[in-house]
């Protein structure tokens, strides 16, 4: 059986990091791919600013190789066709992930874990992963059953990367995927506030929905297979999708938003997902 790029998962033996596995598992089991579990290692913090005795650094060590090698046996529990390893890797854990995955083809983290020893995934290096990976980072948020849900992406001028991998997470699932543009009618600048702005609800509408479908339009037709649904409703992206995730089997987004600088910021929109959606949030680096 040809593999195709592995993937990557960060554990620390929190119950985040266990989802994460278990989605990791599923996901290397459907793209038929190995799957490396790592566990990232560091001393206590307090320990390591006056040097933890060499005692400290042992146990820290096998303690990460325990959660390593029980997580590997987990996954092979999980997937039993996949082919699985695991590893306790010293350094700082959002750097370790980021470098294990630069040759996988996805990253699976949990949205955050906890100190002590062996610490992986607190929020801070989910976050970290998120914004700088440079592979696809899929965070386990929610609920990890995919059923017979459908893939969810957020639409807009900055997200063709997102547009390809959601219809790619549909045709691998064989779901159907729905596309989600949100957008706002115009408003008047504060000098002319009180002049009125031509402006019909209905034209407004009609044109996000022809944006939204033309950005559609070349993946529909490399993927014929996977039903789309559009859908372009005004407001917030972010509330749009976080309501819509309780729904979903993933959120799929972009890694930037208008604002942010390239590779380096998550937008606004990530953000919110990550910290409030109700399904796994796949980033699309």
């Amino acid at each position: 059986m040809e593999l195709t790029p592995q993937v990557v998962v960060g554990v620390d033996g929190s119950d985040p990091g266990r989802a994460a596995l278990r989605l990791a598992a599923a996901e290397a089991a459907r793209r038929r791919s190995a799957l490396r579990v790592v566990c990232a290692f560091e001393p206590d913090w307090p320990s390591s600013l006056y040097g933890a005795s060499p005692d400290v650094q042992r146990l820290v060590r096998e303690r990460a190789e325990q959660v390593a090698r029980e997580a590997a046996h987990d996954a092979r529990r999980f997937a039993p066709d996949v082919e699985v390893v695991g590893e306790a890797v010293a350094g700082d854990p959002g750097e370790v992930l980021i470098d294990a995955a630069d040759s996988a083809g996805l990253l699976v983290i949990g949205h955050r874990g906890h100190g002590g020893f062996a610490s992986l995934m607190l929020g801070a290096v989910s976050h970290m992963v998120a914004m700088h990976a440079r592979v696809p980072v899929l965070v386990a948020r929610g609920d990890t059953e995919p059923g017979d849900k459908p893939v969810v992406v957020g639409v807009d001028h900055t997200s063709e990367h997102a547009v390809r991998a959601a219809f790619e997470e549909a045709a691998t699932r064989g779901c159907a995927l729905v596309a989600a543009h949100a957008y706002t009618v115009p408003v008047a600048a504060w000098p002319v506030v009180s002049l009125p702005i031509p402006c019909e609800p209905d034209v407004v509408r009609n044109a996000a929905f022809e944006e939204l479908n033309a950005a559609l339009a070349p993946w529909r037709d490399k993927f014929p297979a996977v039903p789309v649904k559009p859908v372009a409703a005004r407001g917030s992206a972010a509330r749009m999708l976080v309501g819509m995730s309780s729904g979903a089997a993933v959120v799929v987004v972009g890694s930037r938003g208008h604002t942010a600088a390239v590779g380096t910021l998550l937008g606004a929109v990530g953000m919110q997902l990550l910290h409030h959606s109700d399904c796994p949030v796949l980033i699309a680096h």
